[in-house]
């Protein structure tokens, strides 16, 4: 099978000597000398200020709400992965549903002020695909209505805009380091601020509230990543430059074989992609139906990201209607994509998607 997927497994000999590491401290979580390598490497990598590791990336976002005290109502992106918006129905928040541009698959600006009201307390845009958002655009609305924003930037690892990381948009960004993502630590995540404040209240938060062998300062939960996990962050990470040059030429045979058949995603121009996804959008759902299912019957299996629009999930009882977000779901799909896809099977590939065009 070729699935849309596959977890990159780094060299096993390196994974076992981080191992014997672990075997000979005897420390296997609580912030141990492997999660405080990786917090460091990846801050130093990434170019920002704190990186506060989590044991997923659904806590990451749970996190960052509580660290912000957010209360009432957020504006989202309805087309996104459903943990950007059950996280929020989970802290009790209500997710109040903006469209998104037909072209960069982002959140609209345009859409989101006329969301805002008396209970909104927070923005909550997704950088889909690793495309930056219009970050200059959400933080003038954030800034006239004195809103918080944070963004999901689960997709946007290792992404630069205008010179510097994504992350350092907004007051706390988050990262996901979910298996299948293009830099993983089995399970795993991370929250980033810049203010050392957000980052102490983080740290407190996600491990019980204790500040102290003999202090419990607030309530909080465990959100700790353990040793393991980031022995295998650390040596993914040791190979990320040849992990990013092999989906870029991935990415680039799609590109260049399907170019005029389907529609790409508008990537942001002052932003570099870091090739986390393949996601193509043809005309008319039939059509995409119509892909899926010889590529099924080729065993392969692609992956319709992200469908269904979020707006339309029952347990939020909401009314709203995001026409755009409706049809982007119903016609994008996402390719095979990871390191390893021999360029014979993604010729294979682009072979079945032409010939139901």
């Amino acid at each position: 099978m070729i699935p849309v997927t596959k977890v990159y497994l780094p060299d096993k000999g390196k994974y076992k000597q981080y191992i014997d590491r672990i075997y000979d401290a005897g420390w296997l979580t609580n912030n141990g000398p492997l999660v405080r390598e990786l917090e460091q490497r990846l801050q130093e990598y990434l170019g920002v200020k704190h990186l506060i590791l989590v044991a997923n990336g659904s806590l990451a976002l749970q996190l960052a709400y509580k660290a912000l005290d957010l209360k009432g109502e957020v504006v989202t992106t309805p087309f996104s992965f459903v943990a950007t918006t059950s996280t929020l129905a989970w802290e009790g928040l209500k997710p109040v549903f903006a469209d998104i541009d037909p072209s960069s698959f982002n959140i609209d600006p345009l859409t989101v002020e006329d969301k805002i009201t008396e209970q909104t307390r927070a923005i909550v845009p997704v950088h889909v695909f690793g495309n930056p958002c219009d970050v200059e655009a959400i933080q003038g609305i954030a800034g006239k209505h004195d809103l918080k924003v944070i963004y999901d930037a689960a997709h946007a690892f290792g992404v630069n805009y205008k010179g510097q990381s994504v992350l350092n948009f907004g007051d706390i960004s988050t990262l996901s380091f979910h298996a299948t993502k293009l830099f993983h630590s089995i399970e795993g995540g991370a929250v980033v601020t810049n203010d050392d404040e957000l980052a102490d209240k983080v740290r407190l938060l996600m491990n019980f509230g204790i500040a102290g062998s003999a202090s419990i300062e607030s309530l909080g939960i465990n959100a700790k990543m353990n040793e393991f996990e980031a022995a295998m962050g650390l040596c993914v990470l040791d190979e990320i430059e040849q992990i990013n040059a092999q989906r870029e030429e991935i990415w680039q045979v799609y590109q260049q074989e399907l170019d005029g058949l389907v529609e790409f995603q508008q990537f942001n121009a002052n932003a570099n992609n870091n090739f986390a996804y393949a996601p193509v959008l043809f005309v008319s759902q039939q059509q995409l139906l119509s892909v899926e299912k010889a590529l099924k019957e080729h065993n392969i299996v692609p992956r319709r990201y992200f469908y269904p629009s979020l707006d339309t999930l029952g347990y939020l009882q909401t009314t709203q209607i995001c026409n755009v977000s409706h049809d982007i779901a119903n016609r994008i799909l996402c390719l095979p994509m990871y390191p390893g896809l021999e360029h014979e099977e993604q010729m294979n590939i682009v072979k079945l998607v032409k010939s139901c065009l």
